[in-house]
């Protein structure tokens, strides 16, 4: 296994198996890798969402694609796991983008009871919600995705990589919309 950090590149290309919200073929494909107990990877994917509803409207909906990757950072939010866990759950049921919007929307919320309560709010099977929480039906995707964040170097969440090439610049909206542009040409 190639244990060199400091490469750039995304090496797990983005594939119709990831969770995403515009097509593949679009001019910019964000991939972010984020944990849902993180505050800055909440701001990201809330930054993220804004750039992407602006260039939407003013280029179309295939300009941009957005993809979550899971990189739970366990040893540091002991809620992370569980949370990416039930938006798995929540995908099995067609609801993978509303349970993730509402776990970033809550993060001092992530315990076991909040996360049944979400899943009950999205009119989720509850039964089956919880049978795949108890059995870890969906570690293995989680667990892909983070082997997948490994691989390509990173370490910390929120990593972000615009056209496959990682974004190292801060996090702020001028500058993610500038590199954005220019990945576009």
């Amino acid at each position: 296994m190639n244990d060199d950090r400091s490469h750039s590149s995304l090496l797990v290309p983005p594939s119709t198996q990831d969770w995403m919200q515009g097509v593949l073929s679009a001019k910019v494909v964000l991939v972010m890798y984020g944990d849902y107990q993180d505050p800055k990877s909440a701001d990201v994917y809330k930054l993220i969402k804004g750039i992407k509803r602006e260039l939407s409207a003013a280029f179309g909906a295939d300009y941009l694609c957005l993809i979550f990757r899971h990189f739970p950072q366990t040893q540091i939010h002991p809620h992370a796991q569980r949370a990416a866990e039930a938006t798995e759950a929540a995908a099995a049921q067609g609801q993978f983008w509303l349970m993730h919007d509402t776990l970033f929307a809550h993060q001092q919320k992530l315990e076991n009871g909040y996360l049944v309560e979400y899943a009950n709010d999205l009119g989720l099977d509850i039964p089956q919600f919880l049978k795949d929480l108890s059995k870890q039906v969906h570690v293995n995707r989680i667990n892909e995705d983070i082997e997948s964040g490994y691989r390509s170097g990173v370490t910390t969440a929120p990593a972000l990589f615009i056209n496959g090439i990682r974004y190292r610049d801060r996090w702020s909206l001028d500058q993610l919309i500038a590199t954005i542009d220019t990945a576009s040409h």
